[in-house]
């Protein structure tokens, strides 16, 4: 899958379904949701969840930094490339995201707002970044959407604490282009 393919997604169904473990999975497969974040996972159970993903016509990404039994270097990116068949990968770690590009798979950079220091170094390292898309936790105010949406130059993910309708429509509604949420009874709006 591209970029252009899963932009095309999430344009269509910008709510990302984000699962923690094989119940949620089956949920967000059966969801209206064209994306999937994978957030937690086990080497062993890699392969398997991206085929069941891949089956059901969804793009599949993998939170990288939170898979147990792999590290987060460059040498888990080739074994995601090699030995799954996940879209892409999400990381908060810059030179995971640029071994990603270099593999050909989609790379989301994740970033934490914690405080307006945060914010002033998300700001800095957005000129730097080689992600397809970036996304920022937990949800923020529009003012602050705005102005993320501004300084990345590349579409916007929100994600933490989406919980209803009114936190998506108010993220979108902001210029980010899609929101992710664990909360299953919204995957679907």
């Amino acid at each position: 899958m591209n970029t252009h393919e899963l932009y095309k997604k999430l344009e269509l169904s910008p709510v990302i379904a984000a699962s923690k473990n094989e119940a949620e999975l089956d949920a967000a497969i059966k969801s209206e949701s064209e994306v999937i974040f994978v957030l937690q996972s086990h080497l062993m159970e890699l392969a398997e969840l991206s085929k069941k993903i891949r089956s059901s016509n969804k793009a599949a990404i993998l939170h990288i930094d939170l898979v147990k039994g792999l590290s987060s270097d460059e040498m888990a990116v080739d074994f995601i490339k090699q030995s799954t068949t996940f879209d892409g990968i999400i990381s908060t770690k810059p030179a995971i995201i640029r071994h990603a590009k270099k593999h050909g798979l989609l790379a989301i950079q994740r970033f934490f707002l914690l405080d307006s220091s945060a914010l002033e170094n998300v700001n800095r390292q957005l000129k730097y970044t080689e992600a397809d898309l970036v996304e920022v936790l937990p949800s923020v105010s529009p003012k602050i959407i705005k102005e993320l949406v501004h300084h990345s130059k590349r579409p916007l993910i929100v994600g933490g604490l989406i919980r209803d309708k009114e936190d998506i429509m108010g993220a979108l509604g902001a210029g980010s282009l899609a929101v992710s949420t664990t909360e299953s009874s919204i995957w679907s709006i």
